[in-house]
């Protein structure tokens, strides 16, 4: 192996960065300057360098160094802003913290703003005077991304999401078979020929979306969706192509990968002309698909969006399915979704409905708004270079875990199923792993 190979194999990034040109960095600090608006520049300049950021941020608790503070990853963007775009910045840098944006700067880009980073946004609720950190940290994110510069293992998620039509490169055929056996599986567990697991039906009033990681190793989360709407009595469907909620676009922090994996949602909403959008229970899909994407595609929906716990809270309320919550007796603890609930808004929701479901919900402390993250959002899950940070400061979360006693943890996001399946096992819980809707199908009265 010659040196440069052991070099990237290290550092796969290693051979990128050193054949960066002086065109690639007036590019991507042209780049940098479009993504600035006022409101943007505002923050850059506001930071009072307090520091109670710190205690919010779930890898500076764990690691302790202070490159995982929230406020030095912002100063990495913040000095770069100063040295390019600020008169103060070119004439005294050294004065001001401005940056030169040279090899050795996008080294600790990448390393802090990709893998000591979460997206979490716990750290902009806690900063005391609102700065919104994670916006300018994506931002920073989507220069190194047209600097082709992003960790490898999120990148090839988001390719072959754009390639393939999901970020798992299911093949229509592979799809449509495993709808299929799902639906044979719901007949027989019901009894009744008369559920389906439905695919393209034209005026449906739901468009349910889906995570492929479902498809691939979580079909019961599925087959779950699928019960609740034969009990409710619902017209739903799937979709054949483009039923991918998820969108690592707002991982990679190009908003041009993200707008197109948002657009092809909307193109099937059109194609079968359903009424309502629902996302499953996947937290970045949600944040994604409701409340960025318009600003991606520079344009309003022409159709509700709704998360899936949106339309079973009403189910429920509305007593159009029924609950028995002694079907459901071990106690079950939640773990909220950063981008559901903190960045998305979706906070009472799935306690409404866990409440109806199970016999014995506990919360973990803290909760709700800040909780903590588990450690495996912002395409930390994709970036293997990265993975045994992931671990370390997914303890905090683990910890959590264990003080509630629970013997079930739930969570609406297949990304937070993931990372805690693998806290669960590296910290030796010894709980079960479930989703919303796979609590409610158990309940159900049918």
């Amino acid at each position: 192996m010659t040196d440069s190979e052991k070099k990237t194999s290290i550092d796969p990034l290693a051979e990128r960065l050193e054949q960066l040109t002086a065109a690639d960095l007036d590019r991507a600090l042209r780049v940098f300057k479009e993504k600035i608006d006022r409101e943007y520049a505002a923050y850059l300049n506001a930071c009072v360098h307090c520091g109670l950021c710190a205690d919010t941020c779930h890898y500076y608790l764990t690691d302790g160094d202070k490159r995982s503070i929230p406020a030095y990853k912002l100063n990495l963007v913040m000095g770069i802003f100063k040295r390019y775009f600020t008169l103060g910045g070119k004439s005294i840098p050294g004065w001001l913290g401005a940056k030169d944006f040279d090899q050795e700067m996008i080294r600790e880009w990448i390393d802090s703003l990709f893998g000591r980073c979460s997206l979490c946004g716990r750290c902009a609720i806690n900063c005391s005077i609102g700065l919104n950190i994670t916006a300018l940290i994506r931002v920073g994110r989507g220069v190194l991304d047209e600097l082709g510069l992003v960790p490898p293992g999120l990148q090839s998620t988001v390719d072959t999401a754009l390639t393939k039509g999901n970020n798992m490169g299911i093949k229509q055929e592979d799809w449509l078979e495993t709808a299929a056996w799902i639906e044979e599986e719901l007949q027989a567990e019901l009894g009744d020929k008369s559920a389906r697991i439905p695919i393209d039906q034209a005026g449906a009033h739901y468009l349910y979306t889906i995570n492929p990681r479902e498809a691939m190793f979580f079909p019961l989360s599925i087959s779950a969706v699928g019960k609740i709407f034969h009990a409710s009595k619902d017209s739903w469907t799937l979709a054949s192509d483009f039923y991918d909620a998820t969108n690592y676009g707002l991982y990679n922090g190009s908003d041009t990968d993200a707008g197109i994996m948002s657009e092809r949602l909307v193109a099937t909403m059109k194609k079968l002309g359903c009424h309502t959008l629902v996302l499953p229970e996947c937290g970045h899909g949600f944040n994604s698909n409701r409340w960025e994407a318009p600003e991606w595609l520079a344009k309003k929906y022409g159709f509700p969006v709704k998360s899936i716990l949106e339309v079973v809270l009403d189910l429920i309320r509305d007593g159009r399915i029924k609950l028995d919550r002694t079907k459901n007796r071990k106690p079950i603890t939640l773990h909220d979704p950063c981008n559901l609930v903190r960045l998305g808004g979706i906070v009472e929701e799935q306690r409404y409905i866990l409440k109806e479901a199970v016999s014995e919900f506990i919360e973990m402390t803290p909760n709700r708004q800040n909780n903590f993250c588990c450690g495996g959002g912002g395409g930390q899950l994709a970036m293997t270079n990265f993975s045994q940070r992931r671990l370390a400061v997914g303890q905090i979360k683990a910890d959590q875990i264990a003080r509630t006693g629970a013997k079930i943890v739930v969570t609406p996001c297949h990304n937070c199923i993931d990372q805690l399946m693998e806290l669960n096992k590296h910290y030796r819980l010894g709980v079960e792993i479930k989703t919303v809707c796979e609590m409610v199908a158990e309940a159900l009265v049918i």
